[in-house]
């Protein structure tokens, strides 16, 4: 054999020895590389399914329950595809060879029977735990091990989306904060959601699920958090540039460290204003030009606020210009007069509603004037 023509083969045979190799390599490597990931991830605290929140922890085993439920059926479907290839491959002469199977009735029973009972128990489960965990549920329960005390109070939080922020109303301590909320550890806590800007959604993993925080309308949330701690809050739904440093703490603290983390607010001495307000509704700006990185807005604390400021808020009226949605709603059902409107097309506030009370003694004195003349006939 010439020289050359010896080299042309020793050359293409070294190809495909280095391509079985690298394919080998291949078919051997991703699942060392995917069983290294597991290992590597097996170290991770993963909050959502290890939480210390009693609501929260719930709805961890409600995945692992869900999960697990489907895993029955994909895991065997798996198996047996991995099984079927190697048994019926092209190589094995001993297999069984049947061209005119078409039909088994009693694979036909556990191909359905199966996955119509796992989707029956996965339908309970979900409707059970949908009326449970209904997020507007009070709790009835502490933990799985703690009942709940007849004569507790739930820890009342006001929150309001801005652009990029959280701002948190206590209305029972009158404080308010920017990007920090406490409170007490097995205490159940009431969360009224609204936004101030975009619809938004409110997300602490360590507490309780995620609910969305909208305009003019307020959702509720309740929960608990079973353990101390600093754990992170998040909003969960894109909301502009600076959506990804719109986070905040959360504290789980005892009574006692409850109690002077309010007082730390009160001694700030700062007044949440109307003016204040419309001031930190201003969307954010950080330095960053490209709102790179993971800054939030500064922490803020305000000792007291300027009364029904959340009220305003929720009804679009915060500017202390615009008619309060409740009170809209209020005239267009009859329940309020409606407010005249001069030449000028402005509302004269209270003329008609003047005229109504001005008419109602008259009228009073005529009901009175006719029950006297039946008394005396």
């Amino acid at each position: 054999m010439p020289l050359k023509f010896a080299r042309r083969e020793n050359r293409g045979i070294s190809h495909k020895c280095m391509a079985r190799l690298m394919n080998t390599l291949k078919l051997y490597c991703r699942p060392l590389l995917a069983l290294f990931a597991l290992f590597a991830l097996a170290g991770c605290d993963t909050i959502v399914l290890n939480p210390p929140g009693d609501i929260a922890a719930q709805q961890g085993d409600l995945i692992i329950t869900a999960t697990n439920l489907m895993l029955l059926i994909i895991v065997p479907v798996i198996a047996l595809t991995f099984w079927f290839a190697w048994k019926y491959r092209a190589s094995n002469t001993k297999a069984e060879y049947a061209p005119d199977w078409d039909h088994s009735v009693q694979l036909e029973l556990i191909i359905w029977a199966a996955p119509l009972a796992i989707i029956i128990a996965l339908g309970a489960i979900t409707y059970i735990t949908t009326h449970k965990l209904d997020p507007y549920r009070p709790l009835d329960r502490i933990s799985a091990d703690k009942p709940l005390p007849a004569d507790v109070k739930p820890l009342v939080i006001e929150v309001v989306a801005l652009d990029w922020k959280w701002l948190f109303f206590y209305p029972e301590q009158g404080i308010a904060t920017v990007n920090e909320i406490a409170a007490p550890v097995d205490r159940p806590i009431q969360f009224k959601i609204t936004s101030a800007t975009v619809m938004n959604s409110f997300y602490v993993p360590a507490v309780a699920g995620m609910i969305y925080a909208m305009a003019g309308m307020e959702t509720q949330l309740h929960g608990v958090i079973n353990k101390p701690g600093e754990y992170q809050g998040l909003s969960t739904n894109y909301s502009g540039a600076g959506f990804s440093r719109m986070n905040f703490l959360f504290h789980g603290v005892s009574d006692a460290e409850f109690d002077a983390w309010i007082q730390k607010n009160k001694d700030s001495g700062k007044v949440l204003s109307r003016e204040e307000y419309l001031e930190l509704a201003k969307p954010s700006k950080f330095e960053d030009p490209h709102f790179s990185g993971s800054t939030r807005d500064p922490i803020r604390y305000y000792g007291s606020v300027e009364p029904k400021l959340y009220h305003d808020i929720l009804n679009l009226c915060a500017d202390g210009k615009t008619m309060c949605m409740d009170e809209m709603m209020a005239i267009d059902m009859g329940l309020k007069p409606r407010p005249a409107r001069n030449h000028g097309g402005h509302e004269e506030a209270g003329h008609e509603a003047k005229a109504e009370e001005a008419a109602a003694p008259a009228d009073h004195s005529a009901d009175a004037s006719a029950h006297a003349g039946h008394a005396a006939h």
